[in-house]
């Protein structure tokens, strides 16, 4: 053989070794690549909403094949009832009482109205904490941020947080447009400028998720997308909307077309992104976990509002009942044992820092709050643990201003500005009906212990009292009006319901449960009384008591048709000779039939004065 023809054998010999080498090196480095992490969180989505946890209404075949494929969380909660604390515990994995960010940013101001005055809370997260995006940028992954962000404004972006790319965040808590141009006011949404006109906001971060994916499909990624969907304003395109039955009145049932379509849009955003998992063969080595920052969104606020119904949790959005915090949990991918499985594991957004590490092969950080799950999600059991919540805040959405824990089936919620304890067996009353305190001290002792201490060991921001403290003020016309909202309430059942079509003090069945109110007179005299009352068929005849103070008014409730159908009732006459703040005491006296009455307002009308 000649010396070329040597060369030429032994280059493709070598060249042969070479290509055989580095297959052996790509099998090996594919072998060994870490999971990627595709993090969703949809915005405001309710622990009902979705199919596969019981909606017949909204239509997630997307999300419910996600499910299927993997693990599904019963009992999962958001670390909070309003969004930007729960987005601040999903990346550190501590408690927002920790963080002292603790509301919406920038949140609710002092008012009047309100007898507590809210502390005074971070208005970002804070740059010294360290983010899940930056424990996987350290570890080699590819960061990508696409969606909503809501934890601080300029210097405090994404691209701070750990993020190497940016689509959409800023420190606003709703979209500038849900349709291109995505832009108000002269300013624009970030990364979005050369949409498409009429371009909708869902489907369009769900391009730039697919671009993220495929450009970074060699090296492992951590994409968290959490969605501006589906927040308020409720739009959505048309021929998603007309998918759905027409709206009807909003009866404490799911029926909102254009929130269906919302939802619809995101559950086909979830399709996308797995089908191009599949296209690129990636889906075998990707986790991807989807969540939402607080319950559903279930009182007007806004056109088109309310958005859905959390039924059959209690309340919703801004609430610390069990429709204000519970939010669904899928995770599907490596690591899930049983595809197809349920857990009824307790769970929060905390969880998710220490549980993505962990699932990963990271190093879990030692100074947070959350528990990891990768053994739950292996099937295994892990040792029971409390759940806390801290919201020192009045929420728009009408909810009050307290703490909650949750110790095995317990839930414990105590409120801030009454001092009124509520306590709860959640397997037997996942609806939050019956409040057990008065029954169960040694239970409320033994919680309310834990809450103290946990509160101290947090540093957990507290309130304080508004000296500028006027409640129900009287009117330029002179009437004072007291609407239910405004009652504290106390005895085991009576409550307030926040639905729209009831707005009222409703669950009047037990005698010895009463409503108290605060008003304020600023002009005296003497004032003509009406209640407006509601009584279904059957409960009529309850006797009721009016008490301002030592004035007592004596009504003996009709049947107004309905507990729903109200009726301006006229109670008599008191007289407050002096302005100042007053108190109403309505206490039922007799119970004849199985309720009391609903009452939606009580109203003070100034007298004509006597020629």
């Amino acid at each position: 053989m000649g010396n070329m023809a040597f060369r030429q054998v032994f280059s493709q010999g070598v060249l042969a070794l070479c290509f055989v080498g580095l297959s052996l090196v790509g099998v090996a480095t594919a072998a060994d690549r870490k999971p990627n992490v595709i993090l969703i969180v949809a915005d405001d989505l309710g622990g009902s909403d979705l199919g596969c946890y019981g909606s017949t209404f909204h239509r997630t075949p997307e999300l419910d094949q996600l499910a299927a494929d993997g693990v599904r969380f019963t009992q999962a909660y958001a670390a909070c009832p309003v969004c930007s604390p729960t987005r601040a515990a999903i990346m550190t994995g501590k408690y927002p009482a920790r963080l002292h960010l603790t509301d919406w940013l920038p949140g609710r101001g002092n008012r009047p109205d309100q007898s507590l005055n809210r502390p005074e809370i971070r208005q970002q997260l804070p740059l010294e904490e360290t983010t899940l995006a930056e424990i996987f940028q350290t570890a080699g992954y590819a960061t990508c941020h696409i969606g909503k962000w809501h934890l601080g404004g300029e210097g405090f972006g994404p691209l701070e947080q750990g993020f190497a790319v940016n689509i959409a965040g800023d420190h606003t808590g709703t979209p500038l447009s849900y349709f291109a141009p995505f832009a108000r006011n002269g300013r624009q949404m970030r990364g979005l400028e050369n949409a498409e006109p009429g371009e909708y906001l869902t489907p369009r971060l769900t391009t730039e998720a697919e671009r993220f994916i495929t450009e970074h499909q060699e090296q492992p990624f951590f994409l968290y997308f959490p969605h501006y969907a589906v927040h308020t304003p409720m739009m959505a395109p048309a021929e998603l909307v007309e998918q759905f039955p027409a709206e009807s009145a909003f009866v404490g049932k799911q029926n909102n077309p254009i929130y269906a379509a919302m939802l619809l849009a995101v559950d086909q955003s979830v399709g996308r992104l797995r089908k191009k998992l599949t296209e690129l063969k990636l889906a075998e080595n990707t986790l991807i976990v989807f969540t939402s920052d607080n319950g559903g969104l279930s009182v007007v606020e806004g056109p088109k509002t309310p958005a859905t119904s959390n039924v059959p949790f209690r309340e919703g959005k801004g609430w610390l009942y069990e429709g204000g915090v519970r939010a669904p949990l899928i995770i599907s991918g490596p690591g899930v044992a049983k595809p197809g499985r349920t857990t009824d594991q307790v769970a929060s957004s905390y969880d998710l820092l220490p549980t993505l590490c962990q699932l990963c092969g990271l190093t879990v950080p030692a100074d947070i709050d959350g528990v990891e799950l990768s053994a739950v999600i292996a099937g295994e059991a892990i040792q029971p643990r409390e759940l806390y919540w801290h919201y020192p805040h009045y929420s728009n959405q009408g909810g009050h201003p307290g703490a909650a824990i949750r110790a095995g089936d317990y839930k414990l919620i105590e409120f801030y500005d009454t001092g009124r304890k509520e306590l709860f067996d959640l397997a037997k009353d996942a609806r939050e009906g019956r409040n057990l305190a008065p029954d169960m001290p040694e239970m409320v002792a033994e919680l309310s212990h834990k809450l103290d201490a946990w509160r101290t060991a947090v540093d957990a921001q507290m309130m304080t009292p508004n000296p500028a403290y006027k409640p129900n003020p009287q009117a330029p016309d002179g009437s004072i009006t007291m609407p239910a909202k405004s009652a504290r309430v106390t005895g085991a059942q009576l409550r307030y319901e926040p639905f729209p079509h009831k707005n009222t003090l409703g669950y009047w069945f037990i005698p010895e449960d009463a409503a108290h109110f605060e008003f304020t007179v600023t002009k005296p005299g003497t004032f003509d009384v009406e209640g407006l009352i509601g009584c279904g068929n059957g409960s009529g005849g309850s006797e009721v008591e009016f008490r301002f103070g030592d004035q007592i008014l004596k009504l003996t409730v009709p049947e107004t048709g309905g507990f729903q159908q109200f009726r301006p009732l006229p109670l008599g006459q008191v007289v407050f000779p002096e302005a100042g703040r007053y108190s109403l005491t309505v206490q039922p006296v007799k119970k004849p039939g199985p309720a009391v009455m609903d009452l939606r307002q009580v109203t003070l009308r100034l007298a004509p004065a006597k020629s």
